[in-house]
């Protein structure tokens, strides 16, 4: 199978389904989201995740809980709305991408409602709503093919390369963010060596990453997050590259949970440390990774989660942020699907996203 078409979110019809990435890599099974609380399940318990496919998500969320809406009153339809998106909303805190896209979706309503003032029609209301969702799949697997085509500057042939978590196709529409160059390279004959850590808690480079890329064919070695520093220093690592799930406006970077050691452990080694981010992944009114809020999620997924037996005293403290911070100065670059971006951030983000909303508003 083509890992390529394998999409964490997709539509059957009216259908709205979603790879339950929980049952990977033991199974393959789609589950249907029919109202707000399937949705709010789904991202909650991580069935889907990764910024960008979080959005395609709750995009297409949106339009089949505004569907259910049976208020035919512009009023009173937008007020069941923005309760809607309120409720999905909190479901994630970290990833930007799943509110960006539902403030996405509500400025769709608001045009369509402004545009047909006195005259709202319930129905086409949300006919555009499900528009808006396509088009936010579309422009993500566009973004993720760009990012790769930039990324893929990057890096040479034969090139061993660090990652950390899942930011493959699974966590996007399509092709992944720090995954895209190498589903690229693969196509090209670039013979890169991966080596994914298994990111614990949730094991997302074991059971999703490692998953992936054995599917498209790449070399790949699954290591334990700890083995990282000895696989940089016999000089099996050229490259890492990762994915985001927010990005303030100074350059910080949150993405899960681990990758601010590799950061680290990157520099220590003068290796160049890439971190994928899609425009809409970076929140410039999030000033610092400070200003951030970390996840935190319940203890049993460190001792009990993945054990027959739970594998820590019974009663012991736990401490399980979701996230992590990794300071802008140990960032070599930022890859967007905009352009490359490189210190220093606070003045060259800015500038990409002026670009870039500039560009749009051209092209409208």
């Amino acid at each position: 199978m083509d890992v390529l078409n394998i999409a964490p979110v997709r539509l059957e019809g009216k259908k709205l389904l979603v790879l339950d990435q929980t049952q990977l890599p033991g199974r393959e099974v789609y589950i249907e989201i029919n109202n707000k609380e399937d949705l709010f399940d789904a991202i909650f318990h991580l069935k889907v995740r990764g910024a960008p496919a979080i959005g395609v998500a709750a995009a297409y969320g949106m339009w089949l809980a505004a569907s259910q809406i049976s208020s035919g009153d512009s009023s009173e339809f937008l007020e069941e709305f923005l309760k809607i998106k309120q409720y999905i909303g909190s479901s994630r805190p970290t990833a930007v991408n799943l509110f960006w896209a539902l403030d996405r979706m509500e400025g769709c309503l608001k045009i369509e409602i402004g545009k047909n003032y006195g005259e709202f029609s319930r129905e086409k209301a949300v006919d555009q709503l499900l528009s808006e969702a396509e088009r936010i799949r579309i422009e993500d697997e566009e973004a993720c093919r760009a990012m790769g085509e930039l990324g893929l500057t990057l890096l040479r042939p034969g090139m061993g390369i660090l990652t950390h978590c899942n930011a493959g196709t699974i966590a996007t529409a399509k092709y992944g963010t720090a995954l895209s160059p190498i589903y690229l390279g693969q196509e090209r004959g670039y013979g890169f060596r991966v080596f994914a850590d298994e990111t614990r808690p949730l094991l997302q480079g074991a059971r999703l990453t490692a998953w992936e890329l054995q599917k498209a064919g790449v070399d790949v070695t699954l290591i334990c997050d700890n083995m990282a520093s000895l696989v940089m220093k016999n000089g099996w690592v050229q490259a890492v590259v990762v994915g985001c799930d927010r990005m303030a406006a100074n350059g910080d970077g949150a993405n899960k949970i681990g990758t601010s050691g590799v950061a680290i452990l990157a520099k220590e080694y003068g290796i160049p440390f890439y971190m994928f981010v899609p425009t809409s992944t970076i929140d410039l009114s999030t000033k610092t990774g400070e200003d951030i809020v970390i996840e935190e999620r319940n203890g049993k997924e460190i001792g009990e989660l993945w054990y027959e037996k739970p594998m820590a005293p019974a009663g012991v403290k736990t401490y399980n942020p979701a996230f992590d911070v990794t300071p802008a100065k140990y960032i070599t670059a930022v890859i967007t699907e905009k352009g490359i971006v490189k210190p220093p951030y606070s003045e060259n983000l800015a500038a990409l996203i002026n670009r870039a909303k500039a560009g749009d508003s051209d092209e409208k």
